[in-house]
């Protein structure tokens, strides 16, 4: 494995991604209380992922989280709405595995070479399609058995890592990453949804996913 090329890769990709579900929290209030201390804690990083709010909605709490991203220095990219992204600034948008031959089209509705696009991908086959629309980069997964998707086989880290240096659009694990099992990826940035939404004490469990670039 090429593990200079993985490290020259990976550096200029945020260490921790927090990826958003507010309904698992019990209030709104809540949430921006959770995301608040995981950027205190280290997250560099969030994806907005709100399926269920109206774009009304969407567009207040993007917004503000946003406003609380620029506060930490954290990148923000929003899932599928390329509209909102543009509304408030975000750094990109980020597209599921089904969507990316939308890549070129959203690159030219930006016109801005600023803008990134991120893709999921799970297994070869996508990611290198990934490679041929121009994504800027990729979340890999499932790394590890997830709630969020629970009947998908995961990849486990050893196909993960094959995976990874298989493509030369830097990597971001994703699915089922917490504290007790962050070591095994160690040399990846890594994306978390119930390790941090979850958490009791989220600033220091984000510290701990930190600390393991």
């Amino acid at each position: 494995m090429d593990y200079q090329r993985i490290l020259t890769r990976v550096t200029s990709l945020p260490q921790l991604t927090l990826i958003t579900q507010s309904s698992r929290l019990k209030t709104t209030e809540a949430f921006f209380s959770c995301l608040q201390q995981a950027l205190e804690g280290g997250v560099k990083q969030v994806l907005l992922r709100e399926k269920d709010m109206d774009s009304a909605r969407l567009l207040a709490f993007a917004s503000r989280v946003r406003s609380m991203t620029d506060d930490y220095q954290a990148k923000l990219m929003i899932h599928s709405q390329a509209d909102i992204a543009q509304a408030i600034g975000a750094d990109g948008v980020h597209l599921s595995s089904m969507n990316m031959d939308e890549i070129p089209a959203i690159r030219q509705w930006f016109h801005s070479s600023d803008m990134l696009i991120s893709t999921a991908c799970h297994n070869l086959a996508e990611l290198k399609i990934a490679e041929h629309w121009g994504a800027n980069f990729v979340f890999l997964s499932p790394v590890f058995h997830t709630q969020t998707h629970p009947d998908t086989k995961p990849l486990d880290v050893e196909n993960f890592e094959q995976l990874a240096a298989s493509t030369s659009l830097p990597v971001i694990a994703l699915g089922g990453i917490d504290e007790n099992n962050r070591e095994q990826l160690a040399g990846y940035p890594v994306a978390v949804i119930g390790a941090l939404l979850d958490a009791d004490k989220p600033k220091l469990i984000a510290q701990h996913l930190s600390r393991c670039p």
